[in-house]
């Protein structure tokens, strides 16, 4: 998957695994999930089933550590592009347009945690509480910055900062399975963030 791939950087992969990644992305992208094979994995990764094997036990744990992988690199892609010293509603704006440009550079992986994670039952729980820890925590820091802190506004609260993650989420879920422009969430999404983060009495 090209458009992991070119973001997976950012976080700390072992080249082997990044391929894999890269070569169950690509799949999903053409078959979906559920339709592709380890030997789908391997061809797009030019690699072979042992090397797969050696990294992986199933295609259901490279799955899961893709998702983990792709959200902290979302979190990172956020966080590198938020300016800590703009106005408040510039930074906002600015964590938005990131967010929606890595949604846009991966819509299968995006589908593919809205319809395949979940039907893992039991064992998703993990990596969902994980991406949701992972985003409030990185909007709470984010909120605690100078540029907000000079217009006098305390951060986002966890359950606030919940609030924002899920409702994001379910934005961007029903913008990509009606198979819309994410770039629509954008101003709803700003405006959303703009009144949980402003003047809170």
């Amino acid at each position: 998957m090209t458009a992991v791939a070119g973001s997976a950087a950012l976080v700390d992969t072992d080249p082997f695994r990044r391929r894999l990644f890269d070569g169950l992305a690509t799949s999903i992208g053409e078959r979906g999930y559920r339709a592709t094979t380890v030997a789908d994995i391997v061809r797009h990764a030019r690699t072979s089933k042992r090397t797969f094997y050696d990294q992986f036990a199933s295609k259901e744990e490279c799955f899961l550590e893709l998702l983990r992988t792709d959200t902290e690199t979302m979190a990172q892609e956020i966080r590198a592009a938020v300016d800590p010293e703009a106005e408040w509603h510039r930074q906002i704006r600015q964590a938005v347009e990131a967010y929606v440009g890595n949604i846009e550079s991966r819509p299968a992986i995006t589908l593919s945690w809205i319809r395949e994670l979940p039907s893992l039952g039991d064992v998703a729980r993990p990596l969902q509480r994980h991406g949701l820890r992972l985003l409030t925590n990185l909007l709470i820091d984010l909120t605690d910055s100078p540029g907000v802190r000079r217009a006098n506004l305390p951060p986002l609260t966890p359950p606030l900062a919940v609030i924002l993650v899920g409702g994001l989420r379910e934005l961007t879920a029903l913008a990509v399975e009606d198979g819309r422009p994410v770039r629509e969430i954008v101003e709803p999404a700003v405006d959303a963030s703009v009144a949980l983060l402003g003047p809170r009495h």
